[in-house]
């Protein structure tokens, strides 16, 4: 049984460099419950910048994969700005299901944020 949606939406993504000697950073974790390969594609966009693509990844069949954001470079050689925020479009090849997380470590009291994408029909 395939579940998900092909394209999610996350509008509130942040990459911290403030650090308490652990490093911050944030995942798109994604469920593959069917039987074939997801190849994903993210469009990251922001507020006063244009918005920057090319970032792929792949979720193999019966799997997740969590996407550290902070290991992620896209095909032209580009990375996750930091302390910039930003929003990402997750495309997928297949049905799939999205969920973000943020591990904020800039204090000594860390924080972690997690939500479910928004799904698009």
């Amino acid at each position: 049984m395939k579940y998900g949606k092909k394209t999610w939406l996350i509008p509130d993504a942040f990459y911290n460099s403030h650090s308490n000697g652990q490093t911050s950073h944030e995942s798109v974790c994604v469920l593959n419950t069917s039987d074939k390969d997801a190849v994903i594609s993210m469009t990251l966009y922001f507020e006063d910048r244009d918005k920057m693509a090319g970032f792929d990844a792949m979720c193999l069949a019966g799997r997740t994969h969590h996407i550290r954001m902070d290991k992620l470079v896209s095909k032209s050689g580009e990375t996750v700005p930091m302390d910039t925020p930003y929003a990402i479009l997750v495309e997928s090849s297949i049905e799939v299901v999205v969920q973000y997380s943020r591990l904020d470590t800039s204090q000594a009291e860390m924080a972690l944020m997690t939500t479910v994408a928004y799904p698009v029909r």
